[in-house]
C-alpha cells in the first residue's frame, strides 16, 4: 500500500543578506511539521530555497562592487548552510537563477498574455524598494511604506499588469467554502475584508527600471516583477512544464499540502498566488499558514537597529537541538514570539538541562549504580505505575490533536509533560530508599524499567522537534527508535537490555552572567549619542465635576484584539473594527480613520470600554468604546497595554 503524499514548502529566502534567527525560525518550523507527517507514514517531501531577483539586489551587488549572480551566490550559499546547520531535511533547495526555473517563469508570463489575463499598460505611483512593491498615496502612513515603514519614492514606468478582477469573485467563493485554506483564522478574515472584498488592483507584473531580473523573452526590456518570478518556485521546483509536459513528481505532489510563511507576506500567497494558478487552470494548495514573527526582546530584528541574532551564534552557545527547542517552543500559534538571549539560558536550564537531561542522567546512573546497567521488568507493580503508563499513553494522542492543527509549541508541551511526569515518579517511588532494602530490588528494577520506557516513549516523540537529541538518548539507553504506532504500547524495550556505562550530559547549565559577557564581546552594545531632550509637551484640558468611587466603578474597561478592521464606507471618519474580547467578539466602530488604516489595527490590542450601551453611528452597530489619547493639536492616539496582556484582561 503506498504511502499518501504531503508536500510542505517555505517561503523562499530573500537573497539581500544573511537571514537572523526569526527568518530561520520557518525553515526549522517547517522541518519539525515534516519530520512529524514522515513518522505518521506520510511520503513528504520538503521544499525551501531562495528568492534572487529584483532591484534591491542590483543595488546591493551595485554597492559591494560585484555582479548581482556574484552577490546571489555567496548569500544563497549562506542561507543553505544555515538550513543545514539546522539539520532542516529538505528535500529540494530552488533557486530562482536555476535555469530551468527561469525558463517556466518566461513560459508561464508568456501563456498567461496570450490568454489576455496580463497586458502592457503604465504604472505611476509610490514605490518602495526593500519590499519591492507599489503603493498609492492613500496606502502609505504618514508618507512611508505600511508594511517596512521606510521611504516611498515616486515612480513612473512602463508595465504589463495582471487583470488580478478577473479571478476576484473566484477566490473568494473558494475562501468562503474551504475554511481550513488560511490559517490562523485571524489572516483570512484581513484579507477577505481589507483586500478582496473592497475590489482587487491589478497588479503589476513586469519592471523596466532595472535589469536582474527574467527577461520578457518577447519583450526584453521588461522583467519579470519578483512576485510572479518568486512564487511559481512551488510548481518549477517538483517539474511543472507550462506546455503540459509535467515531470512525474509533479504530477505526484501538486496541489500542495502546506505553504508555510511569515504573516507579513500572506496577501502575495493567498491572493496573488492562488490567482495565478487559476490562470493556469491549476489546482490550488490545500492551506496556506501565516506564521507569526519571532522578536528580539526590543522588538521586530533590523540591522539597522543593531539587535539582530544569527542562528549560527545561538549555535555555538546553546547547540543545534537547543535552539531548535526554543524557537519552536517558544512562538505561540498565533502572536509574535519573542527571544533572548536571557530567556534562552533560563530555558537552557529549567527544561532541558533539569526536566529532560538530569532526568535521562539520572535513570542512566540509577541503573548503573544498582543493576551493573542492566534494564530488567520483575512485573512487580504498584498503583503509581499504572498512573504513569495511562497519563504516558495519553500523550501521543494529544501531540498528534496539537500537530494536526499546526500547534506546534503546544506539541513540545505536551512531549515534555511525558518527562515532568517520570521526574514526578523517581519522588513517589524514591529509587534510592527501595535500593536499601534487599526485599525491594525486584521492585526497584521494575520502577527503574517504567523509567527507561517513559523516556523512549518521550523520545520518539520529540524526535520531530530534537533529531539529535533523540539519537542521543536512544544510543545512551541502547534502545531502538520507534514508530508513532508503537506508542500504543507500554513495555516495548526489551527486559535484559543494557544501557551506557558513560552516561553523557545532554544538555549542560549555563551561566547567565558568562554568557552575557560574551554576548558583549561579540556585539558591543551601541552607544546612542547623548541628545538634549527638548521639553516635554503637556496638555491642559478643562476639568469635568467630580466623581464618586461608585460612580467609576459602575464603567467596565477591558482588553481587546482587534481580529478584522474596514473603513466605513460613506464616511470620512470611522473603522469598524472586530474586537475581540475574552471569548466574545464585538463590533466597534471609532472615529480613527485619519490616524489609522484598517492593516494597521488588525492584531492591536487596545483598551475598550464594554458596558458602554450599544448605539449606531452611520447606521452601523457599535457595540463598546475603544480609549484614545488626544493631542492639542487633535492628534489622536490608540491606548495600548504596555505588556501584552489576553484579550479580556480587566483593566482596573
Amino acid at each position: 500500500m503506498s504511502k499518501p503524499k504531503y508536500y510542505i514548502t517555505t517561503a523562499i529566502a530573500y537573497t539581500s543578506g544573511k537571514p537572523h534567527i526569526g527568518n530561520t525560525y520557518e525553515a526549522v518550523l517547517a522541518d519539525a511539521i515534516a519530520r512529524y507527517k514522515r513518522q505518521q507514514g506520510y511520503d513528504v517531501f520538503f521544499q525551501t530555497g531562495t528568492d534572487e531577483h529584483g532591484q534591491k539586489i542590483e543595488l546591493k551587488a551595485e554597492e559591494a562592487g560585484v555582479t548581482p549572480k556574484e552577490f546571489v551566490d555567496n548569500v544563497s550559499g549562506q542561507i543553505k548552510s544555515i538550513w543545514d546547520l539546522m539539520n532542516t531535511s529538505y528535500d529540494k533547495f530552488i533557486r530562482t537563477t536555476d535555469e530551468d526555473h527561469e525558463k517556466q517563469v518566461q513560459k508561464i508570463f508568456k501563456k498567461m498574455y496570450a490568454k489576455g489575463d496580463i497586458y502592457k499598460g503604465e504604472y505611476e505611483g509610490m514605490y518602495c524598494t526593500p519590499c519591492e512593491s507599489f503603493f498609492t498615496e492613500s496606502q502609505l502612513v504618514d508618507g512611508k511604506c505600511p508594511d517596512c515603514g521606510r521611504p516611498c519614492v515616486p515612480a513612473k514606468e512602463e508595465a504589463y499588469f495582471f487583470k488580478m478582477s478577473k479571478y476576484a469573485d473566484r477566490l473568494i467563493e473558494h475562501i468562503k467554502t474551504h475554511p481550513e485554506f488560511i490559517q490562523p483564522e485571524s489572516r483570512k478574515n484581513e484579507m477577505m475584508n481589507n483586500f478582496l472584498l473592497p475590489g482587487l488592483q491589478d497588479l503589476c507584473v513586469s519592471r523596466t527600471s532595472f535589469k536582474w531580473g527574467i527577461p520578457v523573452d518577447f519583450d526584453p526590456k521588461h522583467v519579470v516583477y519578483v512576485w510572479l518570478d518568486a512564487l511559481t518556485n512551488y510548481i518549477t521546483g517538483i517539474g511543472y512544464d507550462c506546455d503540459g509536459d509535467n515531470k512525474e513528481l509533479f504530477n505526484k505532489l501538486w496541489p500542495a499540502d502546506l505553504h508555510l510563511i511569515g504573516k507579513d507576506i500572506i496577501r502575495f500567497h493567498t491572493i496573488y498566488w492562488p490567482i495565478f494558478l487559476m490562470s493556469l487552470d491549476l489546482p490550488l494548495p490545500k492551506q496556506v499558514f501565516g506564521h507569526p514573527w519571532l522578536l528580539q526582546g526590543d522588538g521586530k530584528m533590523s540591522k539597522s537597529k543593531g539587535n539582530v541574532i544569527y542562528a549560527d551564534e545561538l549555535v555555538d552557545f546553546f547547540g543545534v537541538d537547543a535552539v531548535r527547542y526554543f524557537v519552536l517552543h517558544e512562538m505561540p500559534f498565533d502572536n509574535d514570539g519573542v527571544i533572548t538571549w536571557e530567556l534562552m539560558v533560563e530555558r537552557m536550564n529549567s527544561e532541558l538541562a533539569n526536566t529532560l537531561g538530569n532526568l535521562v542522567n539520572r535513570t542512566i546512573s540509577m541503573s548503573n549504580k544498582y543493576f551493573g546497567g542492566v534494564v530488567e521488568n520483575k512485573g512487580v507493580t504498584e498503583p503509581v505505575d499504572d498512573d504513569l503508563k495511562s497519563f504516558i499513553l495519553s500523550v501521543p494522542a494529544k501531540v498528534d490533536a496539537k500537530m494536526e492543527k499546526l500547534r506546534v509549541a503546544d506539541a513540545i508541551t505536551e512531549v515534555f509533560t511525558i518527562f515532568k511526569r517520570c521526574n514526578k515518579y523517581i519522588d513517589e517511588t524514591m529509587p534510592w530508599a527501595l535500593a536499601k532494602d534487599e526485599s525491594k530490588q525486584d521492585r526497584l528494577a521494575t520502577v527503574l524499567y517504567n523509567l527507561v520506557e517513559g523516556i523512549c516513549i518521550g523520545t520518539t516523540l520529540l524526535e520531530s522537534f530534537m533529531p539529535d537529541t533523540t539519537k542521543r538518548i536512544f544510543g545512551q539507553l541502547n534502545a531502538s527508535e520507534r514508530t508513532l504506532e508503537d506508542l500504543k504500547t507500554f513495555g516495548l524495550y526489551p527486559s535484559g537490555n543494557k544501557v551506557t556505562d558513560k552516561p553523557e550530559i545532554l544538555f549542560a547549565r549555563m551561566d547567565i552572567k558568562e554568557v552575557m559577557e560574551k554576548v558583549n564581546e561579540l556585539h558591543p552594545p551601541k552607544e546612542e549619542p547623548k541628545e538634549e531632550k527638548p521639553e516635554e509637551k503637556v496638555v491642559d484640558i478643562e476639568a469635568k465635576p467630580e466623581i464618586t468611587f461608585d460612580d467609576f466603578a459602575k464603567l467596565q474597561f477591558q482588553v481587546g484584539e482587534v481580529i478584522a478592521c474596514e473603513a466605513v464606507k460613506k464616511s470620512k471618519k470611522l473603522l469598524c473594527s472586530q474586537v475581540k474580547i475574552g471569548s466574545q467578539v464585538r463590533q466597534i466602530v471609532s472615529g480613527i480613520k485619519a490616524y489609522y488604516t484598517p492593516e494597521e489595527m488588525v492584531g492591536k490590542k487596545v483598551m475598550v470600554v464594554t458596558n458602554l450601551k450599544p448605539a449606531k453611528l452611520a447606521g452601523i452597530l457599535s457595540e463598546g468604546m475603544i480609549l484614545c489619547a488626544e493631542d492639542a493639536e487633535g492628534n489622536v492616539c490608540v491606548v495600548s497595554p504596555e505588556k501584552n496582556m489576553p484579550a479580556g484582561s480587566e483593566i482596573c
